[in-house]
């Protein structure tokens, strides 16, 4: 049985997901690739929490992929037909692209903490969640280049919109460090803390917060925020239009009125559990 290379806990309706091989920098093994997508697709589909919070342990966020991965599986095979070997890496591929899909693809909002290293596939986790968080000796890199590949698992897709293109250009180029001063002032993180305790409370303060709000409301805003970015102004418009049609619950509206003239926190029901087919 593979070591288990992260941790779910859910308590105030916060998942908190931390990943947990420190002695290995948090290198993303085989087993993190297979079961890192079920567990946030298993919160999300299930409404098991309002607010997912992933974090780390030890000195640095993530090392990235796990060597194990290159030399086990799909990456270590050399079949004599290239076309084929080509075809199948392509799927192999988009495997590993639907684990950090699935922090996209999420009802809920996604928070991340980072401390030390964010490299290589470390970024892409990062930049796959909706609001990023770091400690004051915290870096993002993307290794890729200093390898000889290019980054294939998210990168490019994603953090160019995070980011000015310049810097995503030259991030990808250079393979050079990017320090958490530099990330926050270019975008790329949300707030700067001293330490991971300070980072870890502060980040949990926000996703109280945001647990305490409508999770329709919420789960609404993600979605029009993704749309948004990969759409035209008319058709977020539009989709926005479409949704609050079908979607816009009054009473949750109501909810809000009355508990703040009462002055207590609003009491609002969970997203259903999504039914899958038989």
């Amino acid at each position: 049985m593979s070591e288990p290379s992260f941790t779910v806990s859910i308590e105030d309706a916060i998942a908190h997901v931390q990943l947990s091989r420190p002695d290995k920098a948090n290198a993303m093994n085989p087993a993190f690739w297979r079961d890192f997508p079920v567990a946030i697709r298993a919160i999300s589909d299930e409404a098991q929490a309002r607010v997912i919070v992933i974090s780390s342990t030890g000195r640095h966020f993530s090392a990235g992929m796990d060597l194990s991965v290159f030399t086990d599986g799909a990456m270590a095979e050399k079949p004599d037909n290239r076309h084929t070997a080509a075809e199948m890496f392509r799927h192999y591929l988009h495997g590993l692209q639907a684990c950090f899909s699935a922090l996209e693809e999420a009802r809920q909002p996604v928070l991340v903490a980072v401390q030390g290293g964010a490299i290589g596939a470390g970024v892409d986790l990062v930049t796959a969640c909706d609001c990023r968080y770091a400690t004051r000796d915290a870096f993002f890199c993307v290794q890729e280049t200093a390898i000889g590949m290019t980054a294939d698992v998210g990168t490019f897709p994603r953090l160019a919109n995070v980011i000015p293109e310049g810097w995503a250009r030259q991030m990808a180029y250079t393979a050079e460090r990017l320090p958490a001063e530099k990330a926050l002032d270019i975008g790329l993180v949300n707030a700067v803390y001293e330490d991971q305790t300070d980072m870890v409370a502060g980040v949990m303060a926000i996703a109280k917060t945001i647990a305490g709000h409508a999770p329709l409301a919420v789960t609404g805003s993600k979605r029009m925020l993704n749309y948004a970015r990969d759409h035209s102004t008319a058709d977020a418009l539009d989709y926005i239009a479409v949704w609050n049609a079908g979607m816009l619950r009054h009473e949750d509206m109501q909810e809000s009125f009355t508990a703040k003239a009462q002055k207590r926190a609003p009491v609002f029901d969970d997203l259903m559990p999504i039914r899958k087919k038989v």
